[in-house]
């Protein structure tokens, strides 16, 4: 029996019944894929992360930061046309696709009406990387998304959507574009691009993605009081995770993780001063990144809610629990899943 397997209970009713505590020791009986001494950072994974805003492109950069910290070969972001040049600066190990914007900040998933035209006319250029963005009749009827970013999707080994964005409708119609491009792909749902999971029309998954609320983003997305929410998390966790089909990382001094089949995960641990502007971003992006390496998506929530608060109780020693900040977070990863995976 593989690790997951071992992890994910003997039946369902056990299961739903079970909530399994996250601890350095039962995160080393789980361990992460671990590359070959010789593999190449194709096969450490790579990460594609839609996020950020003209008024937010912080946020991309430090969940960017922290796929890598966590381990991940590759990385593409694509964001906000007006922040791709600092961006690129800023993160040199990334590719860098600069998306259209509305006027509210939101991202443009579709192509513009210029890549539209040269997509038509079949000459749309390059990638990069020197694949060739070959349309195919469908798509030179109807260009749909913007030809580098249907490529990056295609070739991710996971996916991170929403840190930063902005614009709520922007956000649905930009994740609601990308999941069918997504193919096996794990795929996060961080902060707006929640969206699509609430309200009238929300979305039940087809493929289970992983949502990372606090307790005032699952209130908003499901009507529930924050506060009853936040004072028993696990059977608004369940409810959630099973009418969407998704696996719910629900955000709190308790982290409740549970996945649509009912089995649960609990994390109490970091300190106060993790929760502070950016941090929740860093959470996204470890996940992310452990995500790309091979990690489920429930394997990979376990280890980044303990690698992301493990690294706040490594900076409270330096600093103090009050001021350290969320890009400090990330440097402190490392060294950490090389301490777990020791034994």
């Amino acid at each position: 029996m593989n690790a997951a397997a071992a992890h994910s209970g003997a039946d369902s009713s056990a299961s739903a019944a079970t909530v399994r505590e996250i601890t350095a020791g039962m995160l080393r009986d789980w361990p992460l894929p671990m590359p070959g001494a010789h593999a190449d950072k194709e096969a450490r994974g790579h990460v594609l992360i839609v996020a950020g805003s003209r008024e937010m492109p912080g946020a991309l950069l430090l969940a960017a930061t922290a796929a890598l910290r966590a381990g991940a070969g590759k990385l593409t972001i694509a964001t906000a046309a007006s922040v791709t040049a600092a961006l690129g600066v800023a993160l040199p190990e990334a590719r860098v696709i600069g998306l259209d914007e509305t006027p509210e900040g939101g991202l443009v998933a579709r192509a513009s009406s210029q890549a539209a035209r040269e997509l038509l006319a079949g000459s749309a250029g390059e990638l990069a990387e020197g694949a060739p963005l070959a349309a195919s009749a469908s798509e030179k009827q109807d260009p749909g998304l913007a030809p580098p970013l249907r490529q990056a999707c295609e070739r991710a080994s996971a996916v991170l959507i929403g840190p930063g964005m902005q614009d709520k409708d922007a956000c649905a119609a930009l994740v609601t574009a990308l999941l069918p491009c997504c193919g096996n792909a794990p795929v996060i749902l961080d902060a707006g691009a929640m969206c699509v999971a609430g309200g009238d029309d929300c979305m039940r998954f087809a493929t289970p993605v992983l949502l990372t609320p606090h307790a005032g983003e699952l209130a908003g997305l499901t009507g529930a009081d924050k506060e009853a929410i936040a004072a028993d998390p696990q059977p608004a966790s369940r409810s959630a995770a099973q009418r969407l089909n998704a696996v719910v990382a629900l955000k709190g001094a308790t982290t409740i993780i549970t996945a649509p089949d009912g089995d649960m995960w609990s994390h109490t641990g970091g300190n106060t001063g993790l929760a502070i502007s950016g941090s929740g971003d860093v959470l996204a992006g470890l996940i992310a990144g452990l995500a790309a390496r091979g990690a489920s998506l429930e394997q990979a929530a376990a280890w980044g809610v303990a690698l992301h608060a493990m690294a706040g109780e490594q900076l409270s020693l330096r600093h103090g629990p009050l001021g350290y900040l969320a890009r400090e977070i990330s440097a402190e990863v490392p060294a950490l899943l090389r301490a777990l995976s020791a034994h």
